[in-house]
């Protein structure tokens, strides 16, 4: 990188600290999207649609599947690895699903209904999966994964019917092979495959917050807690009507972007919103806003280690907790366990340097910060 560009780069992580609820604590936490989700069914799966002529879109059309076990038991021997002040490990608040596309039962209708299936029910008819969802719940009660609501599905169901309806040759590639990689062309420039929440007409979101609804009851039924945090799946324009169904569902936390501009329908976009840690929007749920990225899988060029360290170090010269950004896709190995070996090592790496960089630093989950800056107010 240039001169300029590294001022430029040096600027903005400053810049955007500079506003947020403060704290001298230097707290860390980890927001990692997309557990619980089935992307990708196998290596066997994802080579056959790309032999069909399936083009992936990006590292997670080639290396996103729902975690084994084998990921959780090196990702917990990796967040064990080290201790805060407090003598607590590492931890991710995993934005996770609680159901996924059952496909059997879809494939029955001759795909002319939507038919999902709990988590838990993915992990029992998956091959290779037998202990993952015990793991789970031990990670659950050893504090290493703490769920939040990220979605009932990373999917948005409108327009993967109307695919199936019109037989889309990528859509059903997908689901020949048990799979929901990226089908690029939607048919809507406001909506994605994967982004549940995303509409065109706006009258839509009505069967969007029975979903929402339907969704955190059964992330209750599937974690054995009532979800406290959501950040949508895959969109920063879902209309803000939503939340009124995530108050009324027990969501005191937004996790959202720093600026967003809600999706009026039919393309038409509000005001950009600036957003910021602390921020309380209309019905009284606090914002929180991830400040740091960490994402050791994506070949951008970049040392993600030290990225990652100069974001935080950013932070807390601002007096602001460091929440870091990432993805389940770096840390999994069911296609290639040399994927979870990288973004595991770096993981490591980055908090040993955390922990040796600061000594009073502390480990804390997403809800955990949010019910603190409640409490601070």
């Amino acid at each position: 990188m240039s001169i300029v560009g590294n001022i430029k780069q040096a600027v903005a992580v400053n810049v955007k600290n500079i506003i947020g609820w403060k704290t001298k604590r230097r707290i860390i936490v980890f927001s990692v999207d997309d557990y619980g989700n089935v992307r990708l069914d196998s290596k066997q799966a994802r080579d056959r649609m790309f032999a069909n002529g399936l083009k992936p879109t990006s590292r997670f059309d080639v290396y996103d599947t729902l975690e084994t076990s084998d990921d959780l038991s090196a990702l917990y021997e990796t967040l064990s690895s080290v201790k805060d002040r407090n003598e607590r490990h590492a931890v991710f608040t995993a934005f996770a699903m609680s159901a996924n596309i059952d496909f059997e039962k879809m494939k029955e209708t001759a795909y002319t209904e939507y038919h999902y299936e709990p988590l838990t029910d993915t992990f029992k008819k998956l091959r290779g999966y037998d202990d993952t969802w015990q793991l789970w719940r031990e990670g659950i009660n050893k504090k290493l994964l703490a769920p939040q609501f990220h979605g009932r599905e990373h999917v948005n169901i409108k327009v993967l019917m109307e695919a199936l309806a019109r037989r889309d040759k990528d859509a059903m590639n997908c689901f020949e092979n048990r799979s929901y990689a990226a089908v690029a062309n939607t048919g809507y420039a406001t909506i994605s495959f994967t982004a549940a929440l995303d509409f065109f007409e706006f009258e839509e979101n009505e069967t969007l917050k029975k979903i929402v609804a339907d969704g955190l009851n059964l992330f209750e039924k599937v974690y054995g807690t009532r979800a406290k945090n959501f950040t949508p799946c895959g969109s920063n324009g879902y209309s803000d009507t939503i939340n009124q169904v995530l108050v009324q569902g027990g969501i005191k936390y937004i996790d959202t972007f720093r600026f967003k501009r809600e999706h009026l329908g039919r393309g038409k976009m509000g005001n950009k919103v600036f957003n910021y840690t602390g921020k309380k929007n209309a019905l009284g749920q606090t914002n929180l806003v991830r400040n740091c990225v960490f994402e050791p899988t994506e070949d951008r060029g970049t040392d993600w280690v030290n990225f990652c360290m100069q974001q935080i170090e950013a932070a807390f010269r601002w007096n602001l907790p460091a929440n870091i950004s990432s993805h389940r896709v770096n840390f999994c190995g069911h296609i290639d366990p040399k994927n979870r070996e990288i973004g595991l090592t770096a993981l490591k790496q980055l908090l040993k340097a955390i922990v040796k960089r600061w000594p009073d630093v502390e480990f804390m989950t997403s809800n955990e910060l949010g019910d603190l800056i409640t409490a601070d107010a």
